[in-house]
């Protein structure tokens, strides 16, 4: 029963059960309690063991193995519960874990590793992703190497670094060669988006053109999702027409049966293309965002929630809502973002400050932002930061200076 090995039992076993602090406490003890014994701040007395024990229906002796619960225990856990849960107990177990059975830590830290990414958390999904590609070269396993360098590259072009992104995905479709076609998609994806964020179009158009060929036949989802990235390069190359095409045939593709999450993603991608056309899609985008709404309660991630009222800041201030886009810039956690969306969403908020009259101030951000942008080598992000402040500008009359 000593401390801190007890509450980190205690608490691998209310996580397991599904139970909050305060389910588990009832009306016998304090939340307060629980969470100093669960911490080893507290050192527990018989009879609190006692009690907790019956209310989690084990013996007092399950106090007392060390620590975590095995690898294999956790991931049960985790695959039973709902999406989302278990995070916890997989950074305890995979703690403790002494690294005997790799194949289950691989499978650990991969899980691990999504959930981090659904919740906005990218430098520490990256540390994972790390560790998962150095325990794949142990496993020298060409397959599970591909999946991860896809996923390295995704993470880090989240995080700004789209030459490493490239330089991942490029890895992954050479390793995907003979691989699923699900897995040479996945790869393909990763590279069209690098390669159009770093401002490689022709070479992300023609990648983006094999993508859909190769999924054509792969099923709804996998076919949408290419027609995904290419409707994103053909935005990239002020191909406006071109990419409503594609994102429209895309959402006709899939239906939400098929995958509501995926759903739901292609509807936030497709109202953040409208409002990047020139001139902006207003009610298109708004209709798309209204479309969501629903199921964002239902199937939405941290991150998508985040995502989707960032897109409703940029919605007001198409329409000229000048006051809800400021409103809604300030209920977005931007370290929750990707790098781009941050970009975007600071920058919105530079031309609201022009807007306000803090001309100098507004324009000294733009110029970090699109500095920021160049530095990543996203020349297409710092060219629309920057047409974004010239037409604020123009909309001022040229009273800002």
């Amino acid at each position: 029963m000593e401390q801190p090995l007890f509450g980190r039992r205690l608490r691998a076993l209310r996580q397991e059960r599904g139970l909050s602090q305060g389910a588990l406490a009832a009306d016998v003890i304090s939340t307060g309690y629980l969470s100093r014994l669960e911490s080893g701040a507290r050192q527990p007395t018989p009879r609190v063991v006692k009690y907790l024990a019956k209310r989690l229906d084990v013996p007092v002796s399950a106090f007392e193995t060390a620590g975590a619960p095995s690898l294999a225990r956790a991931l049960a856990a985790v695959a039973s519960a709902g999406a989302g849960d278990g995070a916890e107990t997989l950074v305890e177990a995979l703690r403790t874990d002494d690294g005997r059975v790799p194949e289950l830590r691989w499978q650990a830290l991969w899980l691990l590793a999504r959930m981090r990414g659904e919740q906005g958390a990218h430098a520490e999904q990256l540390t994972l992703l790390t560790e998962l590609a150095e325990l794949t070269d142990e496993l020298a396993a060409p397959d599970l190497r591909a999946r991860v360098c896809t996923q390295l590259a995704r993470c880090v072009r989240v995080l700004g670094d789209v030459a490493r992104a490239r330089e991942y995905a490029a890895q992954a479709v050479e390793l995907s060669g003979q691989a699923a076609v699900a897995d040479r998609a996945a790869a393909l994806h990763a590279l069209v988006s690098a390669e159009a964020e770093a401002g490689r179009v022709a070479e992300a158009r023609s990648h983006a053109d094999e993508l859909c060929a190769l999924a054509r036949d792969a099923g709804a989802p996998a076919h949408t999702e290419a027609l995904w990235a290419l409707a994103t390069v053909c935005i990239r190359q002020g191909a406006f027409g071109d990419a409503r095409q594609a994102l429209e045939l895309a959402l006709d593709r899939l239906d939400s049966h098929q995958d509501l999450a995926l759903w739901m993603r292609l509807r936030l991608a497709a109202a953040s293309l409208y409002l990047q056309s020139t001139p902006p899609l207003v009610e298109p985008a708004a209709a798309r965002l209204a479309e969501v709404e629903p199921v964002l309660a239902l199937v939405g991630t941290e991150l998508n929630r985040q995502e989707a009222t960032a897109l409703r800041a940029h919605l007001a201030f198409a329409e000229g809502r000048f006051d809800d886009a400021r409103k809604l810039c300030a209920a977005v956690e931007p370290e929750r973002l990707s790098f781009r969306d941050r970009i975007r969403l600071e920058a919105l908020g530079s031309q609201l400050m022009i807007m306000e009259g803090k001309a100098e101030a507004g324009f000294q951000r733009l110029h970090q932002l699109a500095q920021a942008a160049s530095d990543a080598r996203n020349v297409e992000l710092a060219a629309e930061i920057w047409r974004g402040l010239a037409e604020t500008l123009a909309g001022q009359g040229g009273k800002a200076g």
